[in-house]
C-alpha cells in the first residue's frame, strides 16, 4: 500500500506490454523475482514460460549450459542433448537473477544473444534462435562494477533499457502491517 510500492506497480503496468529488457535493482529479499513474475504475467508473453536462473548459484561452465543448453558429449557427463533456458522459454521471459555474478566470458556470449537473439549450445555448431524477454535482477551497484572492470558496460546498457528499483521494507514501513496480516 505504500507510495513506493504503488510506484513499482505502476511501472510494472507500463513496461509489461513492451518487449524491452528490464533491470530490477534492489537489496536481497526485496522481492525482485516477484516483480519479474508480475511483469511476465501482465505481458503478452504470459501464456509462455517464465524461466528464472540464479546466475550466482552455478559455476561458469554450468551457467553457460543452463542458459544455452548443450549437445551430447560436449563435456564429461553430457550424456544427452539438453535445451537451455533461452530455448525452453522461447516466446516467454527469462529472469537472470543476480546478473552481476555472471563471469566475463559468459557476459560476452550473453551480449551476443541480446544483440541478435541467436546462440549455440555448448559443444554445438548450429545457430539457434529464441524470442525471449530478458529481465535481469541485481542487488549490486553495476556502474561501480563497470568502473572496477568486473561488468561489461555494453552489456549493462543492453540490460538497463528500463529500470525498476524495489525499495527495502525499511523505506516503506507502512507496508509492515499489510505483510504481517498476509503472512
Amino acid at each position: 500500500n505504500s507510495p513506493e510500492m504503488r510506484e513499482v506497480a505502476k511501472r510494472i503496468g507500463l513496461v509489461a506490454p513492451t518487449s524491452s529488457a528490464i533491470l530490477i535493482e534492489g537489496e536481497s529479499g526485496t522481492g525482485k523475482e516477484l516483480v519479474a513474475r508480475a511483469i511476465h504475467q501482465a505481458s503478452p508473453r504470459a501464456a509462455c514460460l517464465f524461466e528464472p536462473i540464479h546466475c550466482a548459484a552455478l559455476p561458469p561452465e554450468l551457467l553457460e549450459s543452463a542458459l544455452y543448453g548443450h549437445e551430447k558429449g560436449a563435456f564429461t557427463g553430457a550424456v544427452r542433448t539438453k535445451r537451455g533456458k533461452f530455448e525452453i522459454a522461447d516466446g516467454g521471459t527469462v529472469l537472470l537473477d543476480e546478473v552481476a555474478e555472471i563471469p566475463p566470458a559468459v557476459q560476452v556470449k550473453l551480449l551476443r544473444f541480446l544483440e541478435d537473439r541467436t546462440f549455440t549450445r555448448v559443444g554445438g555448431v548450429d545457430h539457434l534462435s529464441a524470442d525471449v524477454r530478458i529481465v535481469a535482477a541485481t542487488h549490486r551497484d553495476l556502474p561501480a562494477m563497470i568502473e572496477a572492470g568486473r561488468f561489461r558496460e555494453d552489456l549493462y546498457y543492453r540490460l538497463n533499457v528500463i529500470t525498476i528499483r524495489v525499495p527495502p521494507l525499511r523505506e516503506r514501513p507502512g507496508d509492515i502491517p499489510v505483510l504481517v496480516s498476509r503472512f
